[in-house]
């Protein structure tokens, strides 16, 4: 778990992992405080003597740098992930050891990730709103079994520690890392690397239940609408991904961002001049979602080297 300034959410956190029941084998919670400049690491600290954990220091800003920070003290043969502003049912842990042990092969493990509202959420957010990728949270009623890497998402998400002893890492250049236009996704472009190059299969265990806390600065307009370019470099990354792996994709070249952004244009002109609030909101996000294509398709071009989606596993 990496944590940049969560002295709001951790206590909560942190006293729900005290309720943990153990899984098959122990458990220990490795904490990454990544730069923090309020309580962060006086909370963790706190902790040390209900919890089995250890807390590491990544002084360089990102998610990603402090992840990969902590991979080297994996000791047991599955790491899990999660987020300072998740909280984890006490069954969490048990139900992802279980879910590995009964599938020996499938290599990445999910589960539901549900809304946990600080405040009830005003009726547009909830009529409106995409909460999957705005949120980060799923679809409850989805059953058992295999499902795509890209359906594998941060706040619940367990890997094989192998495929980190193979030399695999996040690329540090994805997820939040305090910059406003950073590209969301940093863990779906690691599963799907994963299943691209090494055929890996995931498994979604819909009993192994977190909640993610969304706090109300989160449910304003402009919060989602920034959140939409944040999704639109992820999605036109892992289309290219897909892409270059001759997988199934949705089209995020050239011709489908502009005209992307051609629609959302004349159809926020449309809603303005109707008066129409639900549709300037969808075409305001629309245009956010392809500006954040058009943003990863210009950074991939004119890089210098070329994106760690296409490298070698690496150290």
């Amino acid at each position: 778990m990496a944590s940049r300034n969560g002295g709001r959410t951790l206590p909560r956190v942190l006293a729900a992992y005290t309720e943990m029941r153990p899984p098959e084998g122990g458990w220990k919670l490795v904490l990454v405080d990544n730069d923090s400049d309020d309580d962060t690491a006086e909370i963790a600290g706190s902790f040390a003597d209900r919890l089995p954990l250890l807390v590491l220091s990544e002084p360089r800003r990102g998610k990603n740098r402090a992840l990969n920070a902590a991979l080297d003290r994996i000791e047991g043969d599955l790491a899990v992930f999660s987020d300072d502003d998740t909280v984890p049912e006490a069954d969490w842990l048990a139900r992802l050891r279980a879910a590995a042990d009964r599938h020996p092969e499938y290599a990445v493990f999910g589960g539901p990730i549900l809304p946990l509202w600080d405040t009830e959420p005003p009726s547009w957010v909830l009529d409106w709103v995409r909460a999957a990728p705005v949120f980060s949270v799923t679809d409850a009623a989805r059953e058992d079994g295999p499902c795509e890497a890209t359906r594998v998402w941060g706040p619940n998400m367990a890997v094989r520690a192998e495929w980190f002893s193979r030399g695999y890492r996040f690329d540090e250049r994805l997820g939040p890392t305090g910059s406003a236009t950073y590209a969301m996704g940093g863990e779906t472009e690691f599963t799907l690397r994963l299943a691209i190059a090494e055929q890996v299969r995931c498994w979604h265990c819909a009993e192994a239940r977190v909640h993610h806390i969304i706090p109300a600065p989160h449910l304003t307009r402009a919060w989602i609408l920034k959140r939409a370019f944040h999704l639109g470099r992820c999605v036109c990354r892992e289309s290219g991904q897909n892409a270059r792996a001759g997988r199934p994709h949705v089209r995020r070249d050239a011709a489908a961002i502009w005209t992307g952004l051609r629609r959302g244009l004349a159809d926020l002109a449309s809603a303005r001049g109707a008066g129409d609030a639900r549709r300037e909101f969808e075409a305001r996000w629309q245009i956010n979602l392809w500006g954040g294509c058009l943003f990863e398709a210009l950074r991939t071009c004119f890089a210098s080297r070329g994106p760690t989606v296409d490298a070698e596993p690496r150290a």
